[in-house]
């Protein structure tokens, strides 16, 4: 179950934004039905790439054992 705050995982690539699967985002916001949520992602540096509204199927709660891994920002 994914809660505002909390650290997630994205399904797909979005190449409209220059976002790759598995790049990770925070959902700022989740609807009651937890049919979709708000998700922001950021650089290291914080400066927001973009704040998605994404169906479930399209990201994943960020699980203890994974490994986050750091890539350059494509210009989109």
């Amino acid at each position: 179950m994914i809660h505002e705050l909390d650290l997630v995982i994205l399904a797909r690539d979005i190449d409209e934004h220059g976002l790759k699967r598995g790049d990770v985002g925070t959902a700022v916001h989740c609807y009651e039905d937890g049919s979709a949520f708000e998700v922001e992602f950021t650089t290291a540096e914080g400066k927001t790439i973009a704040v998605l509204t994404l169906p479930s199927c399209d990201v994943q709660p960020m699980q203890g054992e994974q490994i986050l891994h750091v890539r350059g920002l494509a210009s989109a």
